[in-house]
């Protein structure tokens, strides 16, 4: 049964925790508003420790995923399974754009927001956004999509995007939530510590264009 169109966000992501990295501070505050995200999460993230069998650490990062995004308020995640590493490979070879437009036809997003394709740290972002992109493009021409599409980068400023519009989401009041969601992915420890300063530093700098403590800024690309 397809959902009616509510104020609805769909964020589509490579790996679990891009989402809190990205969008986490946005995820909390549109729960507080009332508004429904759902989160599509495309790899098992098992490549983060090769030497664990994959299927102990796929459900390891699942469930971190599923209570960080209890702390931020996620409406519902989508997990696709595809592998850590091999989205593109996986892309090719099965049916992850009539799942993407489904999920999309079902859910009638107001907004979505996925990878930025210039984040070349990670081959999987792009592979997600590479993906999400011709989805979205087949359903603009069907008619079926309607909604407005932004990028985030979690790595670097989006400096080649300053000419685009932009949306910036004051997050002053819902930082701490993505802080403490953060520390939900226990499996991830390392890298989070070595990122957070970042996380920090970005969100700050983001809040000082609209004069507030701490935000999110997205670029419109469609």
């Amino acid at each position: 049964m397809a959902h009616t169109k509510q104020d609805t966000s769909i964020i589509f992501c490579a790996h679990p925790d891009d989402e809190v990295l990205g969008v986490g501070g946005t995820i909390a505050k549109y729960a507080k508003e009332g508004k429904r995200t759902i989160c599509v999460i495309f790899s098992k993230g098992e490549g983060s420790h090769p030497w664990m069998k994959e299927k102990h650490m796929h459900d390891i990062r699942m469930q971190e995923s599923l209570v960080a995004g209890n702390l931020v308020g996620v409406s519902e995640t989508i997990f696709l399974g595809l592998r850590d590493g091999k989205l593109m490979e996986d892309i090719k070879q099965t049916t992850v754009d009539s799942r993407i437009k489904a999920i999309i036809e079902r859910y009638k997003p107001q907004k979505i927001f996925t990878h930025d394709q210039d984040d070349f740290i990670y081959k999987d972002h792009r592979a997600v956004h590479l993906a999400v992109m011709t989805a979205i493009d087949s359903l603009i021409k069907k008619g079926t999509f309607t909604g407005d599409v932004y990028t985030f980068n979690i790595w670097f400023m989006n400096l080649r995007k300053r000419n685009l519009p932009k949306l910036v989401v004051d997050i002053s009041s819902t930082f701490k939530q993505k802080r403490k969601a953060l520390k939900a992915f226990g499996s991830q420890r390392l890298a989070l510590f070595q990122l957070i300063p970042f996380v920090y530093a970005k969100a700050f700098f983001d809040g000082i264009d609209s004069d507030v403590k701490y935000a999110e800024t997205f670029y419109k690309i469609r």
